[in-house]
Order: C-alpha cells, then structure tokens, then sequence
C-alpha cells in the first residue's frame, strides 16, 4: 500500500497538472487577437463600400453591422472562457478591489460559467438566425433555403433549451446544497447537542 507521502506526492502533481491548461488560455488569447484584426477588416470594407465606393443598400449595411455584432459576442465568449475558465480552474487572479474587476466575476463558478457560456451562445445564434431571416428570400430560392431556416431555427431552440435547463440545475443546486459528511476517521465522531436537564434534576441541583 502507498504510504502517506507518496499519496501526497501523487496528489500535488495531480494538483499542479492543471498549469497545462495554459497554454490552452494563452491560445484563445491569440485567436481573440485574430478576431480584432477580422473586426478591423470588415469595418474598413464597411467604410470602404459606404464611402467610395456608392454607398450600400440597407440590407446589406444590417448584414454587414451584424457581422461585427457576432465578431464581438465571440470575443465575449472567448473573454468569459479565458478568465471564467483560468479563475475557476488555474488559479485565482487576485483582482479583489480592482476598478476594472467585471462584476461577474466576483461570483464566478463552474455552473454560473457555464450558464453565461450558454447565453452567450445563444446571442451569437440568434445573430446568425437574424442574418438567415434577412437573406430568406435568397435562401428559400435555394433548393434546400427552407431546410436550411428551419434547421437554423431548430438549432437554435435547442440552444435556447439547454441553456434553459443549465439555469435550472444551477437553481435547484443552490436550494438544495450538498450535506456535509463526516472525516472518515474521525475518533471524536459526530458532535450531539447534551441531554437537557430535567426540572428535577435542576431543582436538586439547586438545592445543593
């Protein structure tokens, strides 16, 4: 059998294998970086078409703006994932009485990280969804266009539902938190409140 140093050692670098999930973080920060650069680029086409070259119809500044709305949920997704995801599984980041500390953060979990995930989810489909119904008649021309709009909007039921059930596992969590249970070897055992006193016994007492 292992002794206890050995199950303490064994369990320290079980401990510090979760460092490995840096360069993990590390990575989304550079593909956040690369979704600021495709930001840039399509504000310059959006500047680029309005203003010398003719201008664009209505339609297509609304896909155009809706294409910058859905780069920028993804670098919220991808803000939430990398702090959410570093303060809860890494290690603390110490922001405590910082100006700039977001104000989800201060209570952030594994289950409140995945429910904001699964909103932000939701908001990067709904963008597309949005997108899809502005093009439906260019959709619907196409031989599978209606196909296409109900498997989008059925998609995003779905996303909408498990989002859903995510609040309420979260919800029924916090009503109902796990008991504690006692120290397997504990000698003391559990801790009982001590008998009252009957008002005999306290009488006798008295009179001594």
């Amino acid at each position: 059998m292992a002794t206890a140093a050995q199950r303490s050692s064994l369990g320290s670098i079980i401990f510090l294998s979760r460092w490995l999930q840096v360069p993990l973080y590390l990575g989304l920060i550079v593909a956040q970086a690369i979704y600021v650069w495709q930001f840039m680029v399509e504000l310059a086409h959006i500047f680029d078409e309005v203003f010398l070259h003719g201008g664009m119809d209505e339609s297509a500044i609304m896909l155009a703006v809706l294409g910058l709305v859905d780069v920028v949920m993804i670098a919220n997704l991808l803000i939430m994932v990398i702090i959410g995801g570093y303060e809860t599984f890494v290690s603390r980041i110490k922001l405590d009485d910082h100006p700039d500390q977001p104000e989800w953060l201060s209570h952030v979990n594994a289950n409140v990280l995945k429910t904001k995930l699964a909103m932000s989810i939701i908001g990067i489909s709904s963008i597309h969804l949005l997108a899809s119904f502005i093009r439906a008649e260019a959709i619907l021309e196409e031989p599978q266009g209606n196909a296409v709009l109900l498997w989008q909007t059925a998609i995003h039921l779905a996303f909408i539902l498990s989002a859903v059930a995510l609040a309420w596992i979260d919800k029924i969590s916090a009503k109902h938190p796990p008991k504690s249970v006692p120290v397997a070897g504990d000698a003391r055992g559990p801790v009982t409140n001590p008998p009252k006193a009957s008002d005999d016994q306290r009488e006798t007492v008295g009179v001594l």
